[in-house]
């Protein structure tokens, strides 16, 4: 990669996006056992360590509930009941502002109960339609919905929605065995492990892959049969993809979805009031679509033309990008 497409690269990771905000809503539920209470809490805290140190989310915008609040109380705001979860989602929604992120995160156990998919948390366990009226909250916000619990598959359809993604540690409320999805989930956020087009942040359907791929790899090594089935879904059809990709049913929306930053959903919606700025972000994503169908084609071109027409596109979306920035400003 030359020196310009490398610089062009770094500048537009922390080129400044539209006014939108990234919230972390973490929630750890029963565990029943140590073990469990222990990679729970573990698992939490370094995707909240992950959001704020690594893609800086604002440590105000981090909220981490959890079965016990004695076990780091300086950093669980709250036990996790039913009742503190819709309390908290409900704070968010009220001061988020209409084109921010939001990822809720569950981590734990879950159960299938009268044809009901719930999640395990101290006291009552909530189903997902309660989750789904609860995220009426946020009509306009992008929110990024992710379930690692056992049997927590058909939260797909009773989530599914657009400009919404959807991700669950099995395909239905049948795989009722502990689940290591987000052990690898988090993982992906966590390290450097799951950047796969090196752009200098993590997607949504790269951390999926990466977990659901570490997922297979370890029960293979271990001779074990593959007992849990990751979904995502980002389309809003109700159905998730097990191998979601950018030329497949789901996952078009969720590699524009990043822990650092959003996928202005306003442009999408038409909910921006200034036609010409609304123009410029429709011209950004459409150059951003370019530069990642460019990359998945990375291997079928020789490195020269490659390399000139992508340094191309990112001058084009740099200089998008400043075109926004301007106008924005002009504005204040």
């Amino acid at each position: 990669m030359t020196w310009v497409v490398a610089l062009l690269s770094a500048w537009l990771v922390i080129a400044p996006q539209a006014e939108a905000r990234v919230h972390l809503v973490v929630v750890s539920g029963l565990s029943g056992e140590p073990r469990y209470a222990e990679a729970f809490h573990e698992w939490a805290t370094l995707l909240c360590d992950a959001a704020h140190g690594r893609w800086g989310v604002s440590e105000s915008n981090i909220i981490y509930l959890a079965e016990k609040t004695e076990r780091d109380p300086d950093r669980i705001a709250a036990r996790s009941s039913w009742e503190n979860v819709q309390a908290t989602v409900r704070e968010v929604a009220g001061r988020a502002g209409p084109a921010d992120q939001i990822y809720i995160v569950l981590i734990g156990h879950g159960t299938m109960r009268d044809g009901e998919a719930k999640f395990s948390l101290p006291g009552p366990d909530p189903t997902a339609a309660a989750f789904a009226e609860l995220l009426r909250s946020f009509p306009t916000q992008t929110v990024v919905f992710a379930n690692m619990a056992s049997a927590s598959g058909d939260f797909i359809a009773a989530l599914s929605a657009e400009n919404r993604a959807v991700v669950t540690a099995t395909r239905s409320g049948r795989e009722r065995d502990e689940t290591i999805f987000g052990r690898f989930f988090v993982e992906a956020y966590a390290a450097d492990v799951a950047d796969v087009d090196k752009d200098g942040r993590v997607s949504v359907l790269e951390a999926f892959n990466y977990a659901r791929l570490e997922v297979a790899r370890v029960y293979e090594s271990e001779n074990q049969l593959l007992t849990e089935h990751a979904l995502l879904d980002d389309n809003g059809d109700g159905e998730g993809s097990g191998e979601p990709g950018p030329q497949g049913t789901d996952g078009r929306f969720a590699r524009t979805l990043f822990l650092s930053g959003a996928a202005e959903p306003l442009v999408a919606t038409g909910e921006i009031s200034d036609p010409e700025l609304a123009e410029l972000y429709a011209q950004r994503r459409a150059l951003e679509e370019a530069v990642s169908e460019l990359r998945l084609r990375k291997d079928e071109m020789d490195s020269e033309t490659y390399e000139r027409e992508l340094e191309r596109l990112l001058i084009e979306l740099a200089l998008k990008t400043r075109e926004i920035r301007e106008l924005e400003e002009r504005g204040q």
